[in-house]
């Protein structure tokens, strides 16, 4: 955190980059639209709304997201606690193409 910035909403950046993954898409989306100066907090908001986002939508699906339900949510438990613990420790961990996607967003 450099000396001209504020944390977002008072925390220290990598508890403010952890809790973008708390409450998935959503807790993603309120760090996003909150903080306009971190980039990392930003990457790691939309990395957690595009992540979860597409993981909500496939389980939508009929038929296919129906079967793959109970795949899903273990994929999609192990990948939070993952992530949670990787930004609290101040790691950017990348998702193969979701992290791409949202470092090309974020540096625009």
């Amino acid at each position: 955190m450099t000396e001209k910035t504020k944390p977002t909403f008072g925390l220290n950046k990598n508890v403010a980059c952890a809790l973008t993954y708390v409450l998935g898409w959503v807790s993603g989306l309120v760090f996003f639209l909150a903080e306009k100066q971190d980039k990392a907090v930003r990457f790691h908001a939309l990395q957690s709304i595009i992540f979860f986002g597409l993981l909500n939508i496939i389980a939508m699906v009929p038929l296919l997201g129906w079967t793959l339900r109970p795949l899903i949510s273990l994929l999609g438990f192990a990948v939070y606690l993952f992530l949670i613990i990787k930004a609290s420790q101040g790691e950017k961990f990348m998702l193969p193409v979701i992290g791409e996607i949202a470092k090309k967003q974020i540096n625009r």
